[in-house]
């Protein structure tokens, strides 16, 4: 799809501000006043919630496959969530998960 640059540059700048305000609604309004234990309690578990959102779609519908799951990326998503309960271990998790993978898929 082609945009025409009149439209990327009055999109882009908009998007732009957008994202800003968005971000300046929480963090510049705020300033240095402390947040309520409630939220800051909230807060910890954000990249615990972003992450399966962005690996979850590369396990279960890889552009790689053609969007079709495959057992080498289901098997390595399952090991490296077992390790990581496990061990308790991201490094761990992820190493094991990426030896999964490779090894899979050089196997199969």
């Amino acid at each position: 799809m082609i945009v025409d640059q009149a439209t990327y540059w009055i999109v882009v700048p908009l998007l732009g501000l957008g994202t800003y305000l968005i971000r300046f609604s929480f963090l510049g309004m705020l300033g240095n006043r402390p947040l309520p234990p409630m939220m800051t309690r909230a807060l910890r578990y954000t990249a615990v919630a972003i992450l399966p959102g962005l690996v979850a779609p590369a396990v279960l519908w890889p552009a790689v496959t053609g969007g079709a799951t495959d057992a080498p990326r289901l098997a390595a998503a399952l090991v490296t969530l077992a390790v990581g309960i496990l061990t308790r271990s991201v490094i761990g998790a992820i190493l094991a998960g990426g030896a999964t993978l490779y090894t899979l898929l050089w196997w199969l």
